[in-house]
């Protein structure tokens, strides 16, 4: 017999698949730019490899314990700048971390601002923590931790412009993306998962806001998607 919470999951799980199919006709995947696959099965990303030299700076949040991508970035040549508030992927990262000034991990959210929020633990005993509650439960397992906006890291960091971001976020894309469209910056490759479960007409509208400021989606992976601005794609 399935218990109540594993059947749960599976309606979850089935509702995403169905989710996906319903949404294929009007999610289109324009001409691209050659394109490359970086890290791990379950962690990897598209990106184009005209981004890929050495001097190139990535911004990578949300790490789990699975960074892979980061650290296939940074054996390429690129600057890797890592986000992940998480206590747990702050202890992976220290492990992994190859402990030259071409990475450098930030143990904080991104957000559309500076603040202090609520980080609410994943249904199961898993390292993804939501600042939205995705999976809505109850905040006494998770935890609190400084957010900020991607421009005020970025100064903190020394960048005026960054290559590629990618965002993997709980959730929060749904934040932080339209601000960026808003205030900026607007690198020229996004790489961001929608997190589910999140409003399909939400993330289309977000793709046609996207496409509005002159990125063109290239690469749709499950819901992992690659957003290329104009400058890069054909």
């Amino acid at each position: 017999m399935i218990a109540g919470q594993d059947l749960r999951d599976v309606a979850r799980k089935a509702s995403s698949r169905t989710r996906r199919a319903l949404l294929s006709p009007f999610v289109r995947v324009e001409a691209r730019p050659p394109l490359v696959r970086l890290g791990s099965a379950a962690c990897g990303w598209w990106v184009p490899e005209a981004v890929l030299r050495p001097g190139a700076v990535a911004y990578c949040a949300g790490a789990g314990e699975d960074i892979s991508f980061d650290l296939e970035l940074h054996r390429r040549g690129l600057e890797v700048v890592t986000i992940d508030p998480t206590p747990r992927a702050i202890a992976y990262v220290r492990e992994v971390d190859p402990g030259d000034d071409r990475f450098t991990f930030v143990p904080m959210g991104l957000w559309s601002g500076p603040g202090e929020l609520t980080f609410f633990p994943p249904a199961h005993a898993g390292v993804s923590h939501s600042v939205v509650n995705l999976q809505r439960t109850e905040a006494g397992d998770g935890f609190t931790a400084k957010v900020d906006s991607l421009a005020s890291i970025m100064a903190t960091q020394g960048h005026g412009a960054i290559d590629i971001l990618k965002i993997d976020i709980e959730g929060a894309e749904s934040t932080v993306l339209p601000h960026l469209l808003a205030e900026g910056p607007r690198p020229p490759v996004v790489c961001f998962e929608y997190d589910q479960p999140q409003s399909s007409r939400a993330l289309l509208q977000l793709l046609g806001a996207y496409r509005g400021a002159g990125y063109r989606l290239v690469r749709r992976e499950r819901w992992n998607f690659t957003l290329v601005s104009a400058t890069l794609a054909p």
